[in-house]
């Protein structure tokens, strides 16, 4: 019973973890943790700015005024330019225009340093005496917050960035205990999206920041107004005079901003000094300014409540819009860490309130002050280009629904004469003085955030299997630069297999038979088709890989590694269509054509004078025997700078090796068509030739191993292989394959062996008969495609002999030799020499091959196998290309696309 019970105890802490670390649980979890600390981190701002100011109007009034305030506003803003140039410079302004770039995907800081230089600044800096606002750099000490507990749990990308927009909504939510302003901030101007995945996040952080700031630091800016017997007018009547605010807000707040911007780089150029030196000459001068103002001004927020719910006179009015015009528009300039909310909010209320004593002149009827609520929202909006938050953050201040029309008239009125004067906001032309433009075509985080998986993910992936031998995985990974493969079982993925992995057999002691499942990773890092880019990245990273499975369910539909991120994001910043390496159609600049009377066609891509000469003759007895047409082709590589069709090349060399090609296809009365093609790829041009002539067999040379790292038989052959969708034959010429001598040109006939002169300046070396052809014989169709190639290839030479193999394991031996019979009774109709047929057992297939050709002298070594099975035979050790490196012959790789 006892057991029984922790067994189910067990069980739901597990359901309940398993539920609180999904993905959405684990962002509003978080979401809630940054609106409390935001909120503290408001409540210490608002707290160290009350402080601060107050000793500053304390020593303003015991000492002369114009001595304490200038050398207050001196000091302090040099103190604070020292911590920010020192300490982080991304803490500089008013913060938003960070936050903005940040959650556009370029690489700013943003975490808990910034943060708190940020906070010790800011108060530093509105404390002093500039004229600045605290409110804007909650927005982001907020983001800063959410940055850095979305490291300490990590989420997904697409997450992390609703995050740090949540915490910028709980920092302005908690700066004027305004929470709807704060979501509909972070909606309209730095997120652009109202999708409950966005404003789920932005509505608890911002909650819960006004709450702790509301219970902690007491209401910002609290007018209280229906204590203080305020009730707000709003006639028909007065429509026009709104209007006339709204378009002399628009108009104000573009000169505003375009002062602002002519400040900063009139510092940058003129002045040309250090930040301390700057904010401390910035707070000079506002010291100077103020001192000379009434008592009334040495107190900011104080000036704010004045102008709204006292009754200043129309010149104080004027006053407090002028100096504090010219004195934010030098403050900014600077650099000073401050804000802009709160300078706009008094320039709007001061020029409300003038107009609105303007207007009770004319109509008598109306309050100021209304007008002076209405101007808050409306130069708040020309700033920012916010309406919607405007409308909303005046009515959560005063909570008086008489002011929701008067709001909404000159908030829309300003922002569309603010749109037509200058587009844009404040914060996007600061970002551009940086170098920062959000609104180019592709920002880093744009580009990740469009592209999904399925779009540039590799759809042919290299796998094994969980039976697979650890010594087999060991010859895998020594074959290919991958540092980890996928793992399937019956075509689903079962784990990942990394190098690391690797380890475990040395720790472990493990014999070579074990099978892979006991060292695989089984829990496989894996993403979905759909998931962006950004998600992709965040996973590699947050993992340390350098590839991911993408799957369907538990089916494996591809892979993605870094490098492909890279492309994808290299091709949209460059312009290209589609993602990954497209090069250019190739170009046809040269073509003959012969009469279309073969029953099929063969491709011979020419390209190395040495070989060509070889692999045509094998090409025209192949086509000779299946009344096929002989299609040659020679490509010309551009650099991919260069386009195709615009490129001048020279195909006179080219043209050569076609002109031997129908020279010896009029010896053997085989059509022959040539062309020459311009391309950015080998491959990519054979591919587009096999399509448009409808190829059925391609004839191409082949190295016999390959330096390329993760090829298995060299850059252009792997993509033939694993591309064409006609039959292909891969050669490998034997070193004993030409005779050294050279010989005079001949043009006469030897039995069938056709031997002409090349054109190439020098006499085509006569080839050594391939007279002895070794061919094994595997089950599967692809055995028997490979032997009816075969009366076409002995025809070149007189007297060959065949000797068919078959090599079984141990324990298997004679198991199965139905296809070794057929292929001798094929054989045995179709030539007339002698064919040999060999049963061997040996535990390596290549190596018991490598024996028997080596023993018998062979000249030609045959190998055949379906696409998937070439494949297969890598992952067991790259059979084709073991022989090949160890043996001097020729050796021909047949591939056929039915699989085995």
């Amino acid at each position: 019973m006892w057991l029984q019970s922790l067994s189910s105890s067990s069980w739901v802490v597990a359901r309940l973890r398993a539920f609180f670390l999904r993905p959405k649980q684990l962002a509003m979890f978080e979401a809630c943790l940054i609106g409390l600390v935001s909120g503290l981190a408001a409540v210490f701002l608002k707290q160290g700015v009350g402080w601060l100011g107050g000793w500053r109007i304390y020593a303003s009034f015991n000492l002369p005024p114009w001595i304490g305030l200038p050398m207050i506003g001196l000091i302090g803003g040099a103190i604070a330019g020292f911590l920010v140039e020192r300490c982080a410079t991304e803490a500089s302004g008013s913060g938003i225009p960070q936050v903005k770039a940040a959650l556009a995907g370029f690489p700013l800081s943003l975490d808990l340093r910034v943060a708190f230089i940020k906070l010790i600044s800011t108060v530093i800096t509105v404390g002093s005496g500039l004229t600045l606002g605290r409110q804007g750099p909650t927005v982001q000490i907020g983001a800063a917050i959410a940055q850095s507990i979305g490291r300490w749990f990590p989420t997904s990308p697409d997450y992390r960035k609703q995050l740090i927009a949540a915490g910028a909504a709980a920092g302005l939510a908690a700066g004027f205990n305004a929470p709807l302003a704060g979501v509909l901030f972070a909606v309209e101007e730095l997120l652009h999206d109202i999708s409950a995945f966005s404003l789920g996040p932005a509505i608890l952080a911002s909650f819960i920041g006004a709450v702790v700031s509301r219970i902690l630091g007491g209401k910002s800016l609290d007018l209280n107004l229906s204590a203080a017997g305020f009730q707000s007018q709003f006639t028909a009547p007065e429509i026009p005079f709104y209007l006339f605010l709204g378009i002399l807000s628009g108009l104000l707040g573009t000169l505003f901003t375009q002062g602002i911007i002519a400040s900063i780089k009139f510092n940058r150029k003129v002045i040309r000094v250090a930040l301390p030196w700057r904010m401390g000459l910035a707070g000079l001068i506002c010291g100077i300014a103020i001192a000379l103002l009434p008592p009334l001004f040495r107190n900011n927020s104080g000036l704010r409540e004045f102008l709204i719910t006292g009754s200043p006179s129309a010149g104080a009015s004027a006053i407090a819009f002028l100096t504090h015009f010219c004195l934010t528009i030098i403050a900014a300039g600077s650099g000073a860490p401050g804000g802009l909310f709160a300078p706009s909010l008094i320039l709007g209320s001061a020029l409300g309130y003038l107009v609105g004593i303007w207007q009770f002149s004319i109509l008598g009827a109306g309050l100021p002050t209304t007008y002076a609520l209405a101007g808050m929202g409306a130069f708040f909006c020309a700033v920012s280009k916010a309406p919607i938050t405007a409308v909303v953050m005046i009515f959560e201040i005063t909570t008086d629904f008489n002011l929701v029309l008067p709001l909404m008239i000159v908030s829309v009125v300003s922002y569309l004469v603010a749109e037509m004067a200058e587009s844009g906001s404040l914060y996007d032309k600061l970002l551009k003085l940086n170098g920062i433009d959000l609104k180019a075509e592709a920002t880093p985080n744009a580009i990740l955030s469009e592209i999904r998986a399925a779009d540039v993910m590799q759809r042919r992936v290299e796998t094994l299997t969980r039976e697979t031998s650890i010594e087999e995985v060991v010859q895998a990974f020594s074959r290919s630069h991958h540092r980890g493969f996928p793992v399937l079982d019956g075509g689903k993925l079962v784990g990942m297999v990394a190098q690391s992995d690797l380890a475990k057999i040395s720790k472990l002691n493990l014999p070579p038979d074990t099978i892979l499942e006991k060292i695989m990773t089984p829990q496989a890092v894996k993403v979905s088709p759909r998931d962006t880019l950004m998600e992709v990245l965040f996973q590699l990273n947050r993992y340390n890989l350098s590839r991911v499975p993408v799957t369907e369910g538990r089916k494996l539909v591809g892979i993605i590694t870094r490098t492909d991120i890279i492309r994808a994001e290299s091709d949209r910043l460059t312009g290209k269509n589609g993602f990954g390496p497209h090069p250019e159609p190739s170009y046809l600049v040269y073509q003959t054509r012969s009469p279309a009377t073969g029953q099929g066609r063969l491709l011979v891509p020419l390209a190395n004078p040495e070989t060509a000469p070889a692999l045509l003759r094998l090409a025209v007895a192949i086509a000779h025997q299946r009344n096929y047409e002989l299609e040659c082709l020679q490509t010309i590589v551009i650099s991919r700078h260069q386009s195709p069709d615009e490129t001048a090349v020279k195909t006179i060399p080219s043209r050569r090796l076609l002109r031997l090609a129908e020279r010896m296809g009029r010896d053997w009365n085989v059509p022959v068509h040539t062309q020459v093609r311009v391309a950015h790829d080998v491959a990519q041009a054979m591919l587009e030739t096999i399509d448009e002539r409808h190829i059925d067999l391609m004839l191409m040379g082949w190295k016999g191993s390959t330096g390329t790292p993760g090829r298995i038989f060299g850059n252009v052959a792997d993509t033939i292989i694993r591309q064409a969708p006609c039959d292909a034959i891969l050669v490998k010429m034997g070193q004993t394959s030409f005779s050294p001598s050279r010989r005079k040109p001949e043009t006469q006939h030897s039995g069938k062996i056709s031997v002409l002169t090349t054109g190439l300046d020098r006499p085509l070396p006569r080839p050594r008969s391939f007279q002895r052809w070794l061919v094994p014989i595997r089950g599967g169709p692809s055995g028997l495609a490979t032997v009816k190639l075969l009366p076409g290839l002995v025809s070149m030479t007189t007297n060959p002999e065949i000797r068919l193999c078959q090599v079984f394991g141990p324990g298997t031996y004679g198991a199965d030799q139905g296809v070794l019979d057929q292929a001798l009774a094929f054989l045995e109709r179709q030539v007339t020499c002698p064919v040999i047929s060999t049963s061997l057992c040996a535990n390596s297939v290549q190596d018991a091959l490598i024996d028997l050709a080596q023993k018998d002298q062979c000249d030609v070594i045959v190998l055949g196998a379906s696409r998937e099975g070439l494949l297969h035979s890598v992952v067991k050790g790259n059979i084709p290309e073991a022989i090949a490196r160890n043996c001097d012959c020729t050796v021909m790789l047949v591939r056929t696309g039915t699989a085995s």
